[in-house]
């Protein structure tokens, strides 16, 4: 059954939406939201699968917190996206600043690399000083070497953050060091951890190293779950007085990734357990539903002025990720600021398919022209200019 209700857009426009009532055989049943069906001691928290972006769980996943460390994360994201361009190399040497040997060296009591000053080092190595070791020189040297100051890196970072669709977040140095003004949120992480993932497989790789040894010194991955059995191959963790212990970790199961952010631990073993925990029962509670086919039309778009209403499929199956023994009425809409002005291409994007599980908006998928639409004839055109009036209107 479909439906269209209309809502006024901060552009002036009208923000259209398309109501799809999706009852699986009459197999949901109404129960509790999906955050209601675990528990965990972390303070905010949330588990995505990789592969749908379904959000499994979700706990204050929208409350600003320190980054702590896993700021590092958006640091080597800069990194990576420089290295995927071509204008910088694994190969390229950056020299240990006085600055960053004082500030994340040995005698700042942090996580360091034990960069020795004014040393030249390979980036291939600072990288998996700030992946492995979560070093706060190598993540400095870094940031100097790139932009010529952590502010000025910072701004890049929070350019890429921009870019990649991170709306709670900024970043004011590389390291995750406490600053009033530097905030992210559980989602936020999902969206960078999943971006990196999906993006830079090649890099991503650095984040299951188990150990890395530098001046000497070895030092073993810090992130605990990589030691247990349960498939985690990254990413993350972090910790400060006002964020308490925090994590970013992903893993793999007979081909599904589930990623975990967990932060507001009290300590390193409770960080370890509950991480262990939500990812069991990710893996053990879910099952994967097809709601649309690859190539399937799942609704249709205004387009104002044009010769017909322009059919969204996405780009491949649509699925998602139910509570097993849970399976609720889940409620779609296809959603998009219009109406749309004709010509629309092919494969344009034109809309978002937003997913409902109970109250909780569980997933996103963009929609795209399932075929081109072209402006319709003049009395298409003026019908459609009296139908728009009588909407803003009414």
């Amino acid at each position: 059954m479909f439906t269209r209700n209309t809502m006024s857009a901060a552009s002036g426009n009208l923000c259209f939406i398309v109501i799809i009532s999706i009852l699986l055989s009459g197999i949901f049943q109404p129960v509790s939201a999906t955050a209601q069906l675990y528990f965990t001691k972390a303070k905010q928290a949330l588990l995505i699968d990789a592969a749908t972006n379904t959000i499994l769980f979700a706990k204050n996943h929208n409350v600003r917190i320190p980054p702590a460390s896993l700021a590092k994360i958006m640091t080597m994201e800069v990194v990576f996206s420089r290295l995927k361009s071509g204008s910088l190399a694994l190969e390229d040497t950056f020299i240990v600043s006085e600055n960053a040997w004082r500030k994340g060296g040995t005698s700042s009591g942090g996580s360091t690399m034990f960069a020795k000053l004014n040393s030249d080092i390979r980036l291939d190595d600072l990288a998996h000083g700030v992946i492995v070791q979560s070093g706060n020189d190598a993540s400095i040297v870094i940031a100097e070497g790139i932009a010529g100051s952590e502010a000025a890196f910072a701004g890049l970072m929070n350019e890429r953050a921009k870019k990649i669709g991170l709306t709670n977040s900024n970043f004011r140095n590389s390291t995750g060091l406490p600053d009033a003004d530097q905030y992210v949120t559980m989602l936020d992480m999902g969206k960078l951890a999943r971006h990196v993932i999906h993006t830079y497989p090649e890099y991503y790789q650095f984040y299951s190293k188990p150990e890395f040894t530098w001046n000497e010194i070895k030092q073993r991955n810090r992130n605990p779950i990589l030691k247990m059995d349960i498939g985690a191959d990254g990413m993350k963790t972090g910790y400060t007085k006002a964020s308490g212990y925090a994590i970013v970790a992903s893993a793999i199961r007979d081909g599904n990734r589930l990623i975990a952010v967990l932060s507001g631990m009290t300590s390193k073993r409770q960080r370890a357990e509950e991480t262990r925990k939500i990812l069991d029962w990710g893996f053990r509670a879910f099952e994967k539903i097809e709601l649309f086919k690859e190539g399937e039309i799942i609704g249709e778009a205004d387009v104002y002025g044009g010769e017909r209403n322009v059919p969204v499929v996405g780009k491949n199956a649509v699925a998602i990720y139910l509570p097993i023994g849970y399976r609720k009425n889940i409620r779609a809409r296809i959603s998009y600021i219009g109406p749309l002005v004709p010509p629309i291409e092919e494969g344009q994007k034109v809309a978002l398919l937003k997913v409902w599980i109970g109250d909780t908006l569980s997933q996103e998928t963009p929609l795209y022209a399932a075929e081109s639409v072209n402006s319709g004839d003049l009395r298409q055109r003026v019908t459609d200019a009296v139908k728009e009036l009588l909407l803003r209107q009414f």
